[in-house]
């Protein structure tokens, strides 16, 4: 394995925040010790790496990636009311909501930064550098669509598997898909390499946060981090709560229909929205397409020569699809 690690010091020292106002980096500062799995920034490396590329070089790319993605979590924060993250109070709980907007936005900012360091270096090219400043931007883009989807659906009734599948690729997947192609670009690969190594990151994505619904219903509260149920008791709409007004019959969808948003909800009616999806087949059907998903950005990642890289994003890949937490 390549010595492929992004710590909080690595973070930090691309990003290079100012001590003041203490105000407005604190917060960053503190929302970065955090800590995460830190997939982001390492899929950059390491598919660098796997395209040729210097990956000395691409470490300022994959803070960058990691900032935003920072940035999108402090704001989803402020909009889901969340009391903590990871463990720790959000940034709007330990001070405050205009401290929080504030800090992301600040952090958005820095995020772009951190390119300025291609714009300057005799090693990448004017194309490069535009290709970077284009993947940053889309992704984004297309980040905060998918986030505005997300929010729709709340009171929308009628979500298809297509409409999720849809939400989610901007929403979650479209940020290691860029991941991907910005450690692709970095390496000066053509534009179909970085088309596929883009693919690998996106169809892993869509697993991973299929993967995060079904743990939320079935997953040990321990390992997950959080009390099982949560995507129930908020009514949010998951790939399992979707499927299941598919197939499960007229009682069942009575019950399902009833359930969703209702803060009074007990434990034990949790337990049957997941017995539910038990009986249905729900669950063994989105083990399924958890499986497809991964197997398919497996079949794209053979493609690539045999390297130590590929060996990497691999196993960042398993990580994400193919876990408890």
């Amino acid at each position: 394995m390549s010595e492929n690690t992004f710590s909080t010091d690595n973070l930090l020292a691309c990003l290079a925040l100012p001590d003041e106002p203490a105000t407005l980096y604190d917060p960053i500062r503190y929302t970065l010790a955090m800590g995460g799995k830190r997939v982001r920034p390492m899929l950059v490396n390491a598919a660098c790496g796997l395209c040729g590329g210097n990956v000395s070089l691409s470490k300022y790319a994959a803070a960058g990636i990691e900032a935003l993605h920072n940035f999108t979590l402090i704001h989803d924060d402020i909009m889901d009311n969340a009391q903590t993250r990871r463990g720790f109070q959000t940034v709007h709980e330990k001070w405050d909501v205009s401290t929080a907007i504030l800090s992301g936005d600040s952090l958005f900012a820095f995020a772009f930064g951190t390119l300025s360091f291609y714009a300057h270096s005799p090693d990448f090219s004017k194309n490069q550098v535009a290709c970077l400043y284009d993947e940053f931007l889309k992704a984004t883009k297309i980040v905060c669509e998918g986030q505005a989807r997300d929010i729709e659906f709340e009171s929308s009734p009628d979500v298809t598997i297509e409409d999720y599948t849809f939400m989610v690729t901007q929403k979650t997947a479209a940020l290691l898909q860029s991941a991907m192609k910005i450690g692709a670009i970095i390496a000066d690969a053509d534009d179909a390499t970085i088309d596929m190594a883009g693919q690998i990151g996106l169809n892993a994505g869509i697993a991973f946060q299929i993967q995060d619904d079904l743990l939320d219903a079935v997953g040990n509260p321990d390992k997950f981090g959080k009390k099982s149920g949560g995507d129930i008791i908020e009514g949010k709409k998951t790939y399992l709560s979707i499927l299941a007004k598919t197939f499960a019959d007229d009682s069942q969808k009575e019950f399902l229909n009833l359930i969703p948003g209702s803060k009074a909800i007990t434990d034990e009616q949790v337990q049957q929205v997941v017995e539910i999806y038990n009986n249905t087949g729900v669950i063994d059907l989105t083990k399924k397409e958890i499986n497809r998903l991964y197997a398919k950005s497996m079949d794209q990642l053979s493609i690539f020569a045999d390297s130590v890289y590929r060996d990497e994003i691999k196993s960042l890949l398993n990580q994400l699809t193919v876990r408890e937490n």
